[in-house]
């Protein structure tokens, strides 16, 4: 578990599924990432894949919890870049999905300092690696504002349902501790 000021990064619970699904699995969330998914899919994810990769690794994209009320804002963390074919392939990768009505509150940036923090100090990275579409300009301003830089040459082909190019950001171990010292 890891705490900032306003949230709690934590492992999943089934009771996470149903309010995950109902405020993130919508057109406007979802847009950059496929469209909208089938329950079935999200579900698998959350309770399958989220804590086998946090077993396995000892990080995932864990649960955002907002302390004030509890209320679940959707995920943030780390887990392995795994595309097959990219120059990435098996690197730290950061992201997030967070539920519409609390964007442009600093939820995804506070919650993204906390997992680069994470990744750099207690998972080893040497560096961290975001991925997003050129079309989606929120996800790439916050990854430049976390100090990230854009590496045009790390970009590939997507899979089937993501817009193409997938652009690349990195940050190295050395630039987030300059930054955070």
């Amino acid at each position: 578990m890891i705490e900032t000021e306003r949230l709690i990064l934590r492992g999943w619970t089934e009771a996470d599924v149903e309010p995950f699904i109902r405020h993130t699995n919508r057109p406007a969330v979802m847009r950059w990432l496929g469209g909208v998914r089938h329950e079935a899919d999200l579900r698998e994810v959350i309770t399958e894949r989220f804590p086998r990769w946090q077993a396995e690794r000892g990080f995932t994209f864990w649960a955002v919890e907002r302390k004030e009320d509890g209320e679940l804002l959707g995920f943030c963390g780390l887990k392995r870049a795994d595309d097959e074919g990219t120059r990435i392939k098996g690197w730290h990768e950061i992201g997030w999905r967070l539920r519409e009505d609390v964007w442009g509150q600093g939820y995804a940036r506070e919650a993204a300092t906390a997992s680069l923090d994470f990744a750099f100090e207690q998972a080893g990275a040497e560096r961290v690696v975001a991925l997003t579409v050129i079309g989606n300009e929120p996800s790439w301003r916050l990854m430049e504002r976390l100090g990230m830089t854009r590496r045009p040459d790390l970009d590939y082909e997507g899979p089937a349902w993501a817009e193409t190019p997938v652009i690349a950001y990195v940050i190295e171990r050395e630039e987030w501790q300059a930054r955070t010292s």
